[in-house]
């Protein structure tokens, strides 16, 4: 009997396929199979017989939109700097698109980073993606060979080995906390719609981290990031990191060193998350590509809740809004320069603004 997502698989293609062959995109950006267990890869299609290629099942974690720019860079005519704009439009790139990656292309459309009107969503509700490494978890030592997935179920085989666990169990915990897993953009719809979820405590692991002393949060911190290789995987793969020159490889000024000191590792991922700060849709594309398994969601969640709290907003839930962070009107009671009294110095540490102290008389580890 066919699965949910053989049924998704099989309408994906068939769309795709319509797409390409009636010329209304020039491409479309999709996952194909990995080559080890319980992985996929990006695939972008631009051919109706690519599109028997394209699969759609639980691990089908990393964000799309990251390649959108450049796809859509790829299909325009080509033209000098100096040449005039082409009169005629320009080609259509298709993007599939659960809850959280549309509303990453509501950002890079709300910044100007893609042009609405070149970009066709097919949108899919998201049942929740499966996190491998909390599936590798359940089987320490022994090598995955195959894992099948039912609708509700993975039956997870190795070489003397067959067992079947619930989906749910070994979904990633961003899914299992997201409010909207179903797309806020949408051109094309595969599948059924898929009901906003209600979660009466989105971001207690946040909380329970705040609730926690100065010196507690700071051993969390530093434990947690202490095991980074600075490979910058999670910076590559979120499609909020596009700038054309990230502030770790800047040189006039230097941000800060590219060294493993535990000072530089913690500032660039504190001021990485604080550039995401009221752009990130907590996709988990970070943490899921992290090949040390940091928990590095906590800081841009952490910034989604200060957010939501001071501004009322959520990162791409309004494509036709301007960026909130962007606005400073006068009447806020956040206004930059409302409050003309003298600004006492303040007795928490940079690391706070991000939810994680500094280390009180401690100066071999403060920046």
């Amino acid at each position: 009997m066919a699965t949910i997502n053989d049924k998704i698989t099989d309408a994906i293609r068939a769309q795709a396929r319509k797409l390409l062959e009636t010329g209304e995109v020039a491409a479309l950006i999709g996952y194909a199979a990995g080559s080890l267990p319980m992985t996929v890869k990006p695939l972008v299609v631009r051919r109706p017989e690519e599109c028997d290629r394209l699969v759609w099942n639980t691990f089908c974690v990393l964000n799309l939109a990251t390649y959108l720019p450049e796809v859509l860079s790829s299909v325009e005519i080509p033209r000098d700097l100096r040449d005039p704009k082409p009169e005629e439009p320009q080609a259509k790139v298709a993007i599939l698109a659960t809850g959280c990656w549309s509303r990453n292309i509501v950002v890079q459309i709300q910044e100007k980073r893609v042009a609405r009107e070149r970009v066709v969503v097919v949108g899919v509700g998201s049942r929740g993606m499966v996190s491998r490494a909390k599936v590798k978890a359940l089987f320490p030592g022994q090598e995955i060979l195959t894992v099948e997935e039912g609708d509700h179920d993975l039956v997870v085989q190795g070489l003397d080995f067959t067992e079947t666990i619930n989906r749910w169990s070994v979904v990633r915990d961003n899914c299992q906390t997201c409010a909207h897993p179903d797309p806020v953009l949408v051109d094309i719809r595969i599948g059924e719609p898929v009901s906003e979820r209600k979660n009466p405590h989105p971001y207690k692991q946040v909380e329970l981290i705040e609730q926690r002393s100065v010196d507690e949060r700071w051993a969390w911190f530093t434990a947690e990031f202490a095991t980074c290789i600075r490979c910058y995987a999670c910076r590559n793969v979120c499609p909020l990191c596009y700038c054309p020159t990230c502030f770790v490889d800047d040189a006039k000024p230097q941000w800060l060193g590219k060294s493993l000191d535990a000072v530089d590792t913690g500032l660039f991922h504190i001021l990485r998350a604080h550039h995401c700060a009221g752009r990130c849709t907590d996709c988990g594309a970070c943490e899921s590509v992290c090949p040390m398994g940091i928990n590095m969601r906590m800081l841009t969640k952490k910034l989604n809740k200060d957010v939501l709290e001071l501004f009322g907003i959520e990162a791409g839930m309004e494509p036709e809004a301007p960026l909130q962070l962007t606005m400073y009107p006068s009447a806020s009671p956040e206004f930059i320069v409302t409050d003309l009294a003298p600004v006492p110095v303040p007795s928490r540490k940079p690391f706070e603004s991000a939810g994680i102290p500094s280390a009180e008389g401690d100066t071999s580890c403060k920046p």
